[in-house]
Formats: C-alpha cells, structure tokens, sequence
C-alpha cells in the first residue's frame, strides 16, 4: 500500500475508473476513449481543470499464448511488451490529471516480464499505487476526506431471484470488502469484478438519555475523522472497459472467420452475467464529497 497527498481545489471531480484490459479484443475501446474526452472536458459545471482520476488497475490484458484463457478471438495483441505501449499511449492525454494508478492481478499474473503497471507509470511520470493505496486529500491546508483505493480481489454476487434483492446484496458485499480496510476513509473503492456498485453513506437514527426523557438523534455523514462509521461512508466498485460477447454473425452471414473475428471470448465462456461498461465520477463541493454518479458508455 502506499500513501499518498494531495492539495486539491475546493470543488472538483473524481474520476474512479479501471480494468481497462488493453490488448483484449473484447475491450470497449470507443467506451475508453469517450471517458478520456470527459475528463479532458467540463464536466458537473466545472472546468476540465478541476478534472483528476484514478486507474484501478488491470490496465493490460495480460494474457499471453500459454495461457488457458488465450484464443485468437479473446487477444487483439497478444506481446506484452506492445500491450505496455498501447497503455502508455491511451493515457498519456490523461496523464497530468490521474492522480495514481494501481496494480491488478492481470498484468500481476506475468510478474516475471518484471513490474509491468509500475514501467507504465513511470512512462507517464504518474504516481504507482501498488495494489491499494490510501489518498488523503486537502484543500489550503484543511482535510477534504480521504479515500482507500485497492484493485480489489474475489467476486461480488448474489442469487436472489428479484433484481432489486440482488442489487443490495451487490451493494452490502461491496460494503463487506472494503469497511474494515480503513477505518478513517471516506471513501471506499475497488475494481477487479467489472461491476458498477454505489453504496452512499446512510443516517442512522439513534436514541440517548439524560436521566429525564428520551432523545432521539441523527447520525450523519461525517467525511472526516479518526473512525468513520462504516453505515456513514461511500463504496464504490468502478466497472470496466471489458465486453462479455464481442461480434455476433447470424446464420447466413458469409464472413472469411479472419475478418468477423468470430468466437466467444473467456467471460462468455464462464458464463459471466452481461454488464454495464462504465465508470463513476465523484463531486467534490465546498471541499466536500457530496454524490457519486455512474456513467455508463
């Protein structure tokens, strides 16, 4: 882990993305390059100045021709070495406004090419995050809120048969992973499950005494501390840039297979659930994180 600090303006916006999966042919490339344009762009009322990101991690495929995940229809480029230039290229406009960029278990996977996401952020001059990192973020010198931010690791699912029933119980595991991490963080997000999930801090309604009568109280977010309550928090799973199902031919289609790129990708074949390709933004006003928007591309 690492930590790191930053003097930030009063109001701004917090891009949370990552699993950008470069180097796949499933990977949503148009979907990448429309967040990178909002982020070089006003957004929520503000100047693209006041714009700033984090990378999640699993910024590259990373799957090579020894894998068991590898085909020629899941890999668009399957050398590492140019997955790791194709990165550093697509950043690169984006490189003076991200904050950090963490590791993941893809490029992990093949530590033996040596510290691929680490070389990638030194080709950006951006600030490596390891697997998680802890940002604390101030403005004039006053504590803003600070935020915990991890690749992630496991699964974040559910078998209950309504959609709603499963979208809370998406919205408690995010909560279960992340609560105990740090206790002082405001803000609590992580990547690898290629799931948008917002979870927003909640009041709590409590009762006290004072030998007399009986009280009642609110318990409101608080964004700083030395103990946030876990219930008084924001949890943020941060999606991805990666397609279940790719092109899809019906049956009397006459396309030489080399050129439909035809086959079924390692997410389709697990039978992964379809999910929404995305991002999520955090607003940032009067030095105060206030909401989290998911952005859907």
């Amino acid at each position: 882990m690492r930590l790191l600090s930053y003097d930030m303006p009063d109001d701004w916006n917090y891009f949370l993305f990552g699993d950008s999966h470069i180097g796949a042919n499933l990977r949503h490339d148009k979907g990448f390059a429309q967040m990178v344009d909002m982020i070089n762009s006003s957004y929520g009322g503000l100047s693209h100045k006041k714009n700033y990101a984090i990378d999640h991690g699993d910024i590259i495929e990373a799957i090579t021709v020894d894998d068991k995940r590898y085909s020629v229809f899941d890999t668009r480029e399957s050398c590492v070495t140019s997955q790791k230039a194709m990165a550093t290229k697509e950043l690169w406009p984006i490189r003076k406004k991200l904050l950090a960029v963490l590791d993941g278990n893809h490029p992990w996977k093949l530590h033996k090419f040596g510290p691929i996401t680490h070389e990638v952020c030194d080709s950006l001059d951006v600030r490596f995050g390891t697997w998680s990192a802890k940002l604390t973020f101030r403005h004039k010198g006053k504590l803003q809120f600070k935020h915990y931010a991890t690749h992630g690791n496991g699964s974040i699912s559910s078998i209950a048969d309504d959609i709603e029933r499963r979208k809370l119980n998406w919205r408690l595991a995010l909560k279960r992973k992340l609560r105990d991490m740090s206790g002082d963080c405001f803000l609590g997000s992580m990547g690898h499950t290629h799931k948008i999930i917002i979870s927003p801090p909640s009041e709590v309604l409590y009762l006290t005494n004072n030998g007399k009568k009986i009280n009642q109280h609110y318990g409101t977010p608080t964004s700083t501390g030395e103990y946030i309550h876990p219930d008084y928090r924001w949890y943020v799973n941060t999606g991805s840039f990666l397609k279940v199902y790719g092109n899809t031919l019906v049956e009397d289609d006459d396309v030489p297979i080399e050129q439909s790129k035809l086959g079924s990708g390692y997410a389709e074949r697990a039978m992964y659930p379809p999910l929404q390709i995305g991002f999520c933004v955090g607003m940032i006003r009067n030095s105060k994180l206030v909401d989290v928007i998911p952005e859907y591309v």
